[in-house]
């Protein structure tokens, strides 16, 4: 599939709000991210983690009147807004299952269309524009969210269609996977520390705002430890899409050596991101479980794994 202009309603995901006085405060002992580069004009990635540093969620955050939304997959969200509750009773912060009040579209190469929407959206990735009940959000050179209530949803669905041709989900996850950006579904909840997803050169953790769950151990990782796997591009002979969680072996180890983050269809086959110890990967090796003779083909990530710039937040 020859991915053109296009946009897909983002339906496989939630919104989770938090807000009140404490929001802020609230949701900074929580997740990765810093919240002190959330504004209206930024939004950022993030990460809810266990004690160990094992990541329970990941999402998307942005500053909306007095708090956060984030969005992230409707089964993250629902177990997250169980277990946050347990927390937030002990702060003025109030949180709720928002997604029926918002509809999100995603848009890929949509700059046209925004410009014809009357938005001008900065180039900087995380950038974000609220005009007119709007918002905008720049995810990746190639790829834009664009929230309204869900009143307007309907009308904004008809405007798009006048603009861009309306595409399947696979053609936003495909979006995603190659802009190398993972996601934790309900099959990988507590595999992945934040550095395995590549979440800092995301800037997606934060090594200077404070404490937060798990901070310990992935400011320890950063620091002290040698990171042995990271999240890869890969692509795969073939049409069936391998499920999140799905073992990834190779030659050099005896045991699983990472796990399939996510993966869509793509013109010639699959694309999917992957975590893999790095020396599996440098070997070449790689295959999915139950299928050996189907070699996956690493690709290119869109952004190196620079550890200098990673510390700067």
């Amino acid at each position: 599939m020859t991915v053109s202009s296009s946009f897909t309603p983002l339906t496989h995901e939630g919104v989770l709000a938090v807000r009140g006085a404490d929001a802020k405060s609230f949701l900074q002992g929580q997740i990765t991210c810093n919240l002190g580069y959330v504004s209206d004009e930024r939004s950022s990635l993030g990460a809810r983690c266990t004690p160990k540093g094992r990541m329970l969620s990941s999402f998307r955050v942005l500053l909306e009147n007095d708090g956060y939304l984030l969005a992230m997959d409707h089964d993250i969200l629902v177990a997250q807004l169980a277990e946050l509750q347990k927390y937030a009773v002990f702060s003025k912060s109030k949180l709720s299952d928002d997604s029926a009040l918002w509809s999100r579209f995603g848009l890929y190469q949509g700059d046209a269309a925004l410009s014809a929407l009357g938005i001008d959206l900065p180039s900087e990735i995380n950038s974000t524009v609220h005009h007119n009940q709007m918002i905008a959000i720049r995810v990746s050179e190639h790829l834009t969210e664009l929230w309204v209530c869900a009143d307007e949803g309907p009308c904004l669905h008809k405007r798009l269609l006048n603009l861009l041709p309306e595409a399947p989900l696979n053609t936003w996850l495909l979006g995603q996977i190659r802009s190398g950006i993972g996601h934790v579904s309900m099959p990988t909840r507590e595999l992945f520390i934040p550095q395995m997803l590549n979440l800092p050169a995301l800037d997606a953790v934060s090594f200077k705002k404070g404490c937060y769950t798990g901070q310990e151990i992935v400011a320890r990782m950063q620091y002290l430890g040698k990171l042995k796997r990271h999240m890869y591009r890969f692509k795969l002979a073939g049409d069936s899409i391998p499920a999140p969680a799905t073992a990834l072996l190779s030659p050099v180890h005896s045991s699983s050596i990472g796990e399939v983050v996510s993966a869509a269809r793509s013109d010639d086959g699959i694309e999917l991101l992957a975590t893999a110890l790095n020396d599996a990967v440098s070997d070449g090796r790689i295959y999915l479980e139950g299928d050996e003779k189907n070699l996956l083909e690493q690709l290119d990530l869109p952004y190196a794994l620079d550890t200098e710039r990673e510390i700067l937040r």
